[in-house]
């Protein structure tokens, strides 16, 4: 059961400068989660975070998001043992986004294609208009197989 209570938001001020927590939560009712490694600061996931997903990640230590293609709860390793361990939480000066820092158990793998992290493909910049994009991968290999694990889906 969860809870853990947040404020309602306060004054502009009391926002930026107080101590109070006061998630400012989308039109959808999500916060995004930008979710990085503890010990390197490479950024591994950028995930969504309904209340109760806030709340459990809270009170447990461990990371807990919503899923948006699933429309449910997600407690991360609970299917493939990866699960997040929380070093520390920060909320942005509006308390619209929140940052996770996390170590992961298992492999360390924190994308569900089975690498350490979701940010495994290079954008270019700089490419000339008209030119079709494409995307180039940065080595980081997979450290599971995702089929063994969360089979064909």
């Amino acid at each position: 059961m969860t809870t853990t209570i947040f404020a309602a938001p306060g004054s502009h001020a009391e926002v930026e400068e107080g101590t109070a927590l006061t998630p400012r939560f989308g039109a959808d009712g999500l916060i995004a989660a930008v979710v990085t490694d503890f010990d390197t600061g490479d950024v591994v996931m950028l995930a969504w975070m309904n209340a109760e997903a806030l709340a459990k990640t809270i009170e447990t230590g461990e990371g807990w998001y919503w899923s948006r293609s699933r429309k449910e709860l997600w407690h991360k390793g609970a299917t493939s043992g990866h699960a997040q361990t929380v070093r520390e939480m920060r909320v942005d000066c509006d308390q619209d986004a929140i940052w996770i820092k996390v170590q992961t158990a298992g492999t360390g793998a924190n994308c569900h294609t089975g690498r350490k992290g979701c940010f495994y493909r290079n954008v270019p910049v700089g490419q000339a208009a008209g030119t079709e994009t494409r995307l180039a991968f940065t080595g980081d290999e997979p450290l599971f197989d995702p089929k063994a694990v969360y089979g064909d889906a």
